[in-house]
């Protein structure tokens, strides 16, 4: 398949506004206009609740897993010389950037953590495992979504250069490139956090 349109078909599976579209069709709101104003899994639990937050946390992580196994659909004749392992985390960045700026939801969009998970997860399980288990705990002790991400999103860079030891040259830049934009992503958040203003994250009840 020619890699241009495979390259587009990511970018509008990254598209798909989960939350977005859960908030209009069963509720007949705008995600982005509650809670912390962002078309995520993180903000779908605290308005729309546990059920939908985890709903919206599978579909936003499966886009970044259906990104990657378009990588088999690369016709050998057009790799350009490059890999497979380049392709897979190519067509993940285009599909984190369809759900950071989806062109169903006007361009405004999640800030594709979700979405990047399920890119590491479809390509190195074990240490996307360990990034999530990272998400967790921090989040479980500290109440802070934001800082949750951020660590998990270093944690899976150190993983990458260190722990695991990966050779693989595209791997260990898309680990730096991931890291960045994670924290590009949440620069509003860090300020808040070093300020002490950062909402916590007090449940997973629909908010009334």
């Amino acid at each position: 398949m020619n890699a241009l349109l495979l390259i587009l078909s990511a970018y509008l599976i990254g598209s798909i506004p989960t939350a977005y579209w859960i908030g209009k069709w069963f509720f007949h709101i705008d995600i982005r206009e509650h809670g912390s104003k962002n078309m995520g899994a993180s903000n779908t639990f605290r308005v729309l609740g546990s059920t939908w937050g985890v709903i919206v946390l599978i579909i936003d992580m499966g886009k970044g897993i259906a990104a990657v196994q378009l990588s088999h659909a690369v016709d050998s004749s057009i790799w350009l010389g490059y890999e497979t392992t380049f392709w897979k985390l190519l067509l993940g960045l285009v599909a984190v950037a369809g759900h950071i700026l989806p062109v169903f939801a006007g361009f405004r969009g999640g800030k594709g953590v979700a979405t990047l998970f399920g890119v590491v997860l479809a390509i190195q399980p074990w240490t996307a495992l360990i990034s999530i288990a990272a998400f967790v705990v921090v989040v479980f002790l500290t109440k802070y979504i934001s800082l949750g991400s951020v660590i998990a999103v270093t944690v899976f860079a150190v993983c990458v250069w260190f722990a695991v030891k990966e050779t693989n040259e595209y791997m260990r830049w898309f680990s730096i490139i991931a890291a960045l934009l994670v924290i590009v992503m949440h620069y509003k958040n860090i300020l808040r956090l070093l300020a002490g203003k950062e909402n916590k994250f007090t449940g997973f009840k629909r908010k009334k």
